[in-house]
């Protein structure tokens, strides 16, 4: 059982309850969860033709879509991160001493056979346990 629980959800993905229903299986009494979605800005050329009002605009409306995905959940505290995703979610499992995360994988394409690119970084870098659902 695990007291501080991050859940990584990708808001365009729909494994949100499941995992939600997973971390309260593996939560001790008394643990907490924390739902967090990593939001990463356009890089590169594309950002620069882009006006920033249109990118706080996206933020923003990523942030109402995880507030969504939470709102039956009165357990679960949401958290909207900036940056790669893999590396805001090992970040911030650090940062708050998480001692599991649970994030989700996407059907393999050739690159990343066996776990999706977000979840092998998870895997491979996390501080702590992680829990892959597929």
């Amino acid at each position: 059982m695990y007291r501080n629980i991050i859940v990584a959800l990708a808001l365009d993905h729909g494994i949100s309850q499941t995992a939600l229903k997973v971390a309260r299986a593996l939560r001790a009494e008394g643990g907490k969860i924390v739902a967090i979605h990593a939001y990463e800005p356009m890089q590169g050329s594309v950002r620069a033709y882009l006006d920033e009002s249109v990118v706080e605009e996206a933020y923003n409306r990523a942030q109402d879509l995880l507030a969504e995905r939470v709102a039956d959940a009165p357990d679960v505290t949401a958290v909207m991160l900036r940056g790669q995703s893999g590396r805001a979610i090992t970040d911030h499992a650090r940062n708050i001493g998480a001692d599991c995360i649970i994030v989700g994988s996407h059907k393999p394409g050739l690159s990343d056979f066996f776990l999706g690119s977000t979840a092998a970084r998870v895997v491979r870098h996390a501080p702590c346990a992680v829990h892959v659902l597929r």
